[in-house]
């Protein structure tokens, strides 16, 4: 364990938040050596995986922070159209799809090109272009931090929500996930059904694709819409998509009739809120240290020097903005330290 360990290269921002105590876990035994220590028993702690969805608020962490590097995928079983495969919590999910993609699995190739974790994934059930990560999971394992008890969660017991899950709320801080299982398939349909993913394959004379090459559509468009992190500091998408009542969405319809929109279960609507925040005049805007993304509203970025305190201030002012706009309350999908 480490002591005043800068976290600027494990928080995809870029801010220079110092943490009291760091260890890196690379096994789950190290794992479980370090919450029997004295140090993690008697201070505050923090799991954290890639960094990728996370804002430090504050310039130092009163605590430790365990950042978890386990590595290993393996296939656990594999029939004639199935397959059970697991990856360790400290795989990264960019690189578990290109794996599964390459293998001919099908499940998770819409999730690709998305920073991150694989242990990280089902707190937020992860999403992008119509699928989600609960669709292709299976279970996980998970130690609990208090015990070093190892306990398996069904998809069930996950409680998956949009952009949420019992990690996140229920049982945020208790347990630490430490291997994913997802049952993929050889042979599945695959996803086209968002606009972007059509018109680039229309544009680019793909009538027919196949895994690999939706695979590779997807990561060209968010390429082409989200910042390299290694030049600006972001956390990808900052914000979920909102879920309206269809009544308030015909609302806005009438007096925005280009707004954009999905259909939901229950008679809801999912509205984009890049589109809102765009609407709202927000995209592209900058000051000295952060700013709005010019090519994706819905990312704010860090353009270095700043303070976490800074994006929290802009994502008040973007919330208050939009609400005022058009009655929608946006949350973040960012968890705030």
């Amino acid at each position: 364990m480490k002591t005043n360990v800068n976290l600027k290269p494990y928080n995809s921002f870029g801010f220079d938040a110092v943490a009291k105590h760091f260890a890196e876990v690379n096994d789950i035994q190290e794992l479980e050596y370090l919450i029997r220590s004295d140090v993690f028993k008697h201070e505050k702690y923090l799991i954290l995986s890639g960094g990728n969805n996370v804002l430090f608020r504050d310039d130092f962490f009163d605590g430790v922070v365990v950042h978890i590097n386990t590595k290993g995928i393996e296939t656990l079983e594999e029939q004639e159209n199935n397959v059970i495969v697991r990856a360790q919590a400290g795989e990264d999910w960019s690189e578990f799809v290109r794996f599964c993609v390459e293998k001919g699995w099908h499940g998770v190739e819409n999730l690709a090109h998305i920073p991150g974790k694989v242990g990280a994934a089902p707190v937020q059930n992860i999403g992008a272009y119509g699928m989600e990560l609960k669709e292709n999971f299976l279970q996980c394992e998970a130690m609990d931090l208090s015990t070093g008890e190892s306990k398996v969660f069904t998809k069930e017991e996950c409680h998956f929500g949009y952009r949420e899950s019992v990690f996140k709320h229920e049982l945020k801080g208790r347990y630490v996930i430490t291997s994913v299982d997802f049952l993929l398939k050889k042979d599945a349909p695959l996803h086209m059904e968002y606009s972007n993913i059509k018109s680039y394959l229309e544009q680019n004379g793909i009538e027919r694709p196949t895994l690999q090459q939706l695979h590779d559509v997807i990561c060209a468009i968010r390429d082409a819409k989200l910042p390299d992190i290694k030049q600006i500091g972001s956390a990808g998408s900052f914000f979920k998509n909102p879920v309206i009542e269809s009544m308030q969405f015909e609302t806005l319809q009438k007096e925005y009739p280009t707004m954009p929109y999905y259909d939901e279960p229950n008679g809801m609507v999912k509205v984009p809120a890049g589109w809102l925040i765009e609407q709202a005049g927000w995209k592209g805007w900058r000051d000295e240290h952060v700013g709005v993304y010019d090519k994706q509203a819905l990312v704010l970025v860090h353009y270095g020097g700043g303070k976490g305190e800074d994006i929290v201030e802009l994502a008040h002012k973007i919330q208050d903005s939009v609400e005022e706009k058009f009655g929608i309350k946006i949350s973040p999908e960012v968890n705030f330290v």
